[in-house]
């Protein structure tokens, strides 16, 4: 058996720490040795069933103890985990089941009927978890699990959120998956006595940002059911968390908490920001509150990161870092061709994590990665040290009268206000320049304000005349993915119905 697979990180530690806190949900901490357990029985439980090296386990699972035992249980055997989110609607996840054809598929009662639904003509197994989950690993035994696992073997495929387009299945190999481990722990500075807390969806892929290198360094582990944010301060309080991964909208939420109190963070050492940007403001504001905590990482699931370092948060504030070791990245033109310093073009890169391809989609795959580079539809620039400044991505940019405008520039303008929560801005048609920016705003808790006062408030401040917003839409909240990403899609798209955008 080859060791480059994440098969065997909990045992490693049942073996040496048995008794060591591995991980708490719902208020109860299981050590390494019960998760160990746990984990073997499930995975007798589908070897037993016909379930082997190579088929897919599809997941329809908010966050739970179960959902952790599918992913080391598909480790251990070799089998691919597919975990698609509880919140798609049954024509969605009828696809995804479709595309994935999993030999097994566990929900819970609550996703049950759609799934079940979603999966008919599929030959799979449907196991709720419940009852008819315990039924299912009851008297199999705690022992060893394992396969031969080769290093480039499937661990998981990631269906993308769908936030530019139709989802798409990202394969991702334990090697790939081995170094997400090994790597972010390094540059989150974690080791067996962190703690780590957890509090978004386990089902997308920036879950794993820390959920493998903690189960690397053997730190312990808090998942709560969903993000709360007065729950979230309790919990880092009480357990002296030592690490967490926020986006900016929960981020948000903890500091706009009523009386809220940075001194019961005192424990945090790293906090990570991901998912979007973080707005200049939340960023000054966090390091006022919360000093020399915050590491911003941009990523793509597709397997290209860069991290901007707590140590440079405040030096490169506007920057989302340098790429970490064996990464590299570089700025490129339409041809391809790489552009000087300061100059803005698409972001490629390339590193360990950059995946397989995309589940069955080799054109899909090969318009991505192109001479082992990946083409982020992002565009940046570098600075002379190397590090990275979003500017926004490549369809999101709004084409007026043939002036390039990026929605970035405008929201981070919106995000000093002081009774803004959050705003994306997107292009709408316009007769005269072919397209003009609208802002979507969501407001902070309780706050109100005209719409067009908030619209002049803006114009006064951005940096040019072609910038202005043409209208402020308040929204009571923005639409997001399971991950808490903003589908500017589902704001944009149908002010173009019928209509064709030039990008």
């Amino acid at each position: 058996m080859d060791t480059l697979n994440i098969g065997g990180l909990v045992a490693h530690h049942a073996r040496y720490r048995p008794q060591a806190p591995a991980l708490s949900f719902g208020g109860h901490w299981l050590s390494w040795e019960q998760l160990d357990r746990r984990v073997d029985r499930l995975a007798h439980a589908l070897a037993g069933a016909g379930v082997g090296h190579g088929d897919r386990i599809a997941t329809v699972l908010a966050n739970c103890l179960e959902l952790i035992d599918v992913y080391w249980a598909c480790a251990r055997i070799g089998a691919v985990a597919v975990p698609l989110s509880p919140l798609l609607m049954a024509s969605g996840l009828r696809t995804l089941l479709a595309d994935a054809a999993p030999a097994a598929v566990f929900c819970s009662p609550a996703t049950e009927a759609a799934t079940r639904e979603a999966s008919r003509g599929l030959s799979c197994l449907c196991i709720a978890t419940g009852a008819a989950y315990d039924a299912f690993v009851r008297d199999q035994p705690a022992v060893p699990a394992s396969a031969a696992i080769a290093p480039d073997d499937l661990y998981n495929i990631m269906y993308t959120s769908g936030t530019t387009g139709l989802p798409k299945g990202i394969a991702l190999t334990h090697r790939i998956r081995a170094h997400y481990a090994t790597l972010l722990a390094n540059a989150w500075r974690m080791h067996a006595g962190s703690v780590v807390l957890h509090t978004g969806a386990l089902v997308f892929n920036g879950a794993f940002v820390t959920l493998l290198p903690a189960l690397t360094t053997g730190a312990a582990y808090i998942l709560h059911p969903q993000f709360d944010a007065a729950a979230f301060v309790e919990t880092v309080e009480r357990e002296r968390v030592t690490h967490t991964m926020l986006v900016p909208s929960q981020l948000a939420a903890i500091l706009d908490l009523p009386g809220f109190d940075p001194a019961r963070l005192a424990s945090l050492e790293v906090l990570i920001s991901l998912g979007a940007p973080l707005p200049l403001a939340h960023k000054e504001r966090l390091e006022t509150v919360l000093p020399g905590r915050l590491h911003e990482l941009y990523g793509l699931t597709e397997g290209f990161v860069t991290i901007l370092d707590r140590a440079d948060a405040v030096r490169k504030r506007g920057s989302v870092g340098i790429p970490p070791p064996f990464f590299a990245l570089r700025i490129v033109d339409d041809a391809g061709e790489p552009v000087a310093p300061g100059e803005v073009g698409e972001i490629a890169g390339q590193g360990p994590f950059l995946m397989a391809g995309y589940y069955k989609q080799p054109a899909l795959t090969a318009q991505a990665l192109r001479g082992g580079w990946l083409m982020t539809g992002d565009l940046g620039r570098v600075d002379d040290d190397g590090f990275l400044y979003l500017v926004d991505r490549k369809k999101d940019m709004i084409d007026s009268g043939g002036v390039k405008v990026y929605p970035h520039d405008i929201e981070e303008v919106i995000a000093r206000h002081p009774l803004v929560a959050e705003a994306v801005v997107f292009g709408v048609p316009d007769e005269k320049w072919g397209e003009t920016p609208v802002a979507a705003v969501q407001l902070r808790p309780g706050a109100t304000i005209d719409a067009g006062h908030l619209r002049a408030w803006i114009n006064e401040r951005v940096g040019a005349r072609y910038q202005r917003v043409s209208q402020v839409l308040l929204v009571d909240a923005l639409p997001r993915s399971v991950a808490g990403k903003i589908l500017k899609r589902v704001l944009r798209d149908p002010f173009w119905a019928g209509r064709e955008r030039a990008i």
